[in-house]
């Protein structure tokens, strides 16, 4: 696909929205890069998805006792579907000591005893008590109430929240397209569409031994992962909130032993939800990758549900599925 493209003549929609204008007319937007003329319309798209991922993390901090159900599934099939492999797991999750703690509930449909489901509690709440400890300390914004336990302390995301945010891209100008309105689950959405250079980054391998040879096929290859990759968001203009983005990488001809193994498709999809009003909350993951070797081919799927969002009162004890 080419990316580069002259800059559009016409009105963006997305004007309206942000400079209260009544520009209608512009279906839809040609792609717009770096290496194009700026524009208005441009420079208001890059200032409007700027804010869409500034705000991207505020919600989960919204409510300060709430408690939801998250399951977790995984699914390998082989030639002609058959299934290999799949695993299905439950889990609530709940705020203990200020922090948003995982709680197992049952898995391939068997309870989790009460003995392994506190161990595997006390040692997730270690686990995010030390890595809120390390943000801390390299400088992360610390600024939940200490006073009560029953009230969210920890200042970074939980996971429930950054499993949903996977492709933690960050903002790039001139990367963005805006194709047009679109409407998504009763919202009026905008529809733009992400190019990035930036996104994927290899490991830091390269040493003193490694050639210049290897050196720069390291660099083609994070090249090349961004430039076929494409991202496309659906969002909620008044809130700058992402609704839902789907990632594709297009094509995967430039990996090494393509004879060997084939990735013929790779494609990532996000929803969010609003289960509280005004709050936006993580809905649904959805992974699935398409691999051809010599025996045929080979589909993986795995899916994160998250469900029954609910307020917990705050002088009230939470109770957690399989708990005396």
């Amino acid at each position: 696909m080419n990316r580069t493209t002259e800059a559009p003549k016409g009105d963006l929609p997305l004007l309206g929205h942000l400079r209260g204008g009544v520009l209608a007319g512009a279906s839809v937007a040609l792609l717009l890069v770096a290496t194009t003329p700026v524009t208005t319309a441009q420079t208001d798209l890059d200032a409007f998805m700027q804010q869409v991922l500034a705000r991207r993390d505020d919600n989960w901090k919204k409510l300060q006792q709430y408690v939801l159900d998250e399951r977790e599934q995984i699914h390998l099939t082989g030639p002609s579907r058959t299934p290999i492999w799949g695993e299905q797991r439950d889990y609530t999750w709940y705020i203990r000591d200020g922090f948003f703690v995982r709680s197992p509930v049952t898995v391939n449909g068997a309870t989790v005893s009460e003995a392994d489901r506190r161990q595997y509690e006390q040692e997730y709440l270690r686990r995010a008590q030390q890595r809120d400890s390390r943000g801390a300390s390299q400088g992360a914004a610390a600024d939940q109430p200490r006073d009560v336990d029953s009230l969210i302390r920890q200042a970074r995301q939980p996971q429930f929240v950054s499993s949903a945010y996977f492709l933690r891209f960050k903002f790039e100008e001139g990367k963005y397209a805006l194709v047009g309105h679109e409407p998504l689950d009763g919202l009026d959405t905008l529809r733009v569409e992400y190019y990035p250079a930036r996104l994927f980054t290899l490991p830091q391998r390269r040493t003193e031994r490694q050639s210049e040879t290897e050196k720069a096929k390291d660099a083609e290859r994070e090249r090349m992962m961004n430039k076929e990759s494409l991202v496309t968001l659906w969002i909620e203009p008044n809130s700058h909130q992402i609704v839902k983005y789907i990632f594709n990488n297009i094509a995967f001809d430039f990996l090494p032993l393509p004879w060997l193994v084939h990735v013929t498709d790779a494609h990532a999809t996000m929803t969010m939800g609003q289960p509280f009003p005004d709050v936006w909350l993580p809905r649904s993951v959805d992974v699935a990758v398409a691999t051809t070797i010599a025996l045929g081919q080979f589909d993986l799927r795995y899916s994160l549900q998250y469900q029954d969002y609910r307020r917990a009162d705050v002088t009230a004890t939470i109770k957690v599925p399989g708990a005396r």
